[in-house]
C-alpha cells in the first residue's frame, strides 16, 4: 500500500489523480458513500484533478486497523 504516515495527528495519506474536476469529484462521491456504509469518515481535500484522502481514528488519536482496512477500499475505488 503506497499510503503515506503523516504526523499530528498520526494518519494516512494518499492523493489520487484525475484528468479533470468532474472526475476527481464523481471519486469523492464514492469514497463518501464507502465512508457512510463502513460508518467511518475520512478528511477528503476535492481540487481540479486531485482528491487527497486521510483516514485516522480521532478516538485513538492515530491510525487503527480500521484506518487500514479502509485505505485498502479506497483503492479499490480508484479507476485512473
Amino acid at each position: 500500500m503506497d499510503w503515506q504516515v503523516l504526523e499530528n495527528p498520526e494518519r494516512l495519506y494518499k492523493e489520487f489523480r484525475f484528468p479533470d474536476f468532474r472526475e476527481a469529484l464523481a471519486f469523492a462521491d464514492r469514497v463518501g458513500a464507502l465512508a457512510e456504509e463502513k460508518g467511518h469518515h475520512p478528511r477528503l481535500t476535492v481540487e481540479w484533478g486531485r482528491v487527497a484522502v486521510e483516514w485516522w481514528t480521532h478516538t485513538a488519536g492515530g491510525v487503527t486497523e480500521k484506518d487500514r482496512e479502509m485505505a485498502r477500499l479506497t483503492d479499490g475505488l480508484y479507476t485512473p
